[in-house]
């Protein structure tokens, strides 16, 4: 009886912690933004570990130099730029003045915008800079301030001015080359902020390709699996867990963004995505293709099916992809250079 009576008692004492818990945390969230502002950017997970992003040629990316560029006073970003395979033998040994000199050869660019979590060095991202290669793009692509090897704080408006100054950086060496923006799940978020600032500038890029896009990240935190399940066991999830995020300045508005955006647009999503839902993605293509702002440009949506097994990142693999590109872009290089 006593033996019982011991059991039961830890038992109790652990339902009443776990109770303390599940009522603490969305206090907790509530009463810190900036919680909530690291849950949305993860940019303190380093996956994978161990590997020294100085060196892009310990993970198969030997035709890639390592860059740091300074977008502000306090801030420097690690950039990679790789060559396309066609440069690969020329590019062996070669120094970064080399690499910045290569951007002015005859083949476009794609600046590349990565999701949240990770670094430069994730292992989908460099698949697809192998993807891109090989088809004979240059790919640019950084960690914004506060991700890997990067330096400041995160913040929507700090992501956007790194991107910026990148594209900046590329438009200053590329000559008449065309250049894309291609943005990868958050990344969606900071490409349209990026290219609605530059279409109002009037000096868009000649495409923009949305990977995995979401409409807004309000909505995109509504439907992400963990909300998903909260939300129905959880009075007030709205008030504890989604208005800090806008508290905390974070939009990633791609919704209202692509209302502004005159350049050609590609969407590509994975219908068995589980991180941003398909649904998101076609209900974004639905707002720009009936959007005034694209009334000269084509806007295509590339949809890939569940038994494919893409998910959210693996879109790479897509041996649909090398065309869809060829055909879309293709378009756009034809725009561009009329």
């Amino acid at each position: 009886l006593y033996r019982r009576y011991g059991l039961w008692f830890r038992l109790r004492k652990l339902i009443i912690w776990l109770l303390g818990v599940y009522i603490a945390i969305p206090f907790l969230v509530k009463l810190c933004p900036a919680i909530q502002a690291k849950l949305v950017f993860l940019n303190f997970v380093r996956v994978p570990y161990f590997i020294d992003l100085k060196r892009p040629q310990d993970q198969g990316l030997n035709h890639t130099c390592n860059y740091y560029l300074q977008p502000e006073e306090d801030v420097t970003i690690g950039v990679w730029h790789t060559v396309p395979s066609a440069l690969w033998k020329n590019a062996r040994g070669k120094d970064q003045l080399w690499f910045e000199d290569a951007l002015g050869s005859s083949h476009p660019v794609i600046l590349y915008l990565h999701g949240n979590a990770g670094t430069r060095g994730g292992d989908h991202r460099v698949e697809l800079y192998k993807v891109l290669s090989s088809l004979g793009y240059h790919v640019v692509t950084f960690d914004y301030r506060g991700w890997g090897d990067s330096i400041g704080s995160p913040s929507e408006r700090g992501m956007t001015y790194d991107a910026l100054h990148v594209f900046d950086w590329i438009k200053a060496r590329s000559g008449d080359n065309p250049v894309y923006i291609w943005g990868h799940s958050l990344g969606t978020g900071v490409a349209t902020n990026l290219v609605r600032r530059l279409c109002e500038r009037e000096t868009p890029p000649d495409a923009l390709i949305l990977e995995s896009p979401f409409t807004n990240i309000r909505e995109e935190a509504r439907s992400h699996p963990f909300s998903v399940a909260s939300t129905q066991y959880f009075p007030g999830f709205d008030w504890f867990f989604l208005d800090p995020i806008t508290t905390s300045g974070i939009k990633f508005a791609n919704d209202e963004n692509v209302k502004y955006i005159s350049c050609s647009l590609l969407i590509l999503h994975a219908e068995d995505d589980p991180v941003v839902p398909f649904h998101l993605g076609k209900k974004l293509y639905n707002i720009a293709a009936t959007s005034q702002s694209f009334r000269d440009y084509k806007v295509q949506f590339a949809p890939f099916h569940t038994d494919l097994g893409y998910r959210h990142k693996y879109i790479y693999r897509s041996p649909e992809l090398p065309r869809i590109l060829r055909e879309f872009l293709g378009k756009s290089e034809h725009e561009h250079h009329h």
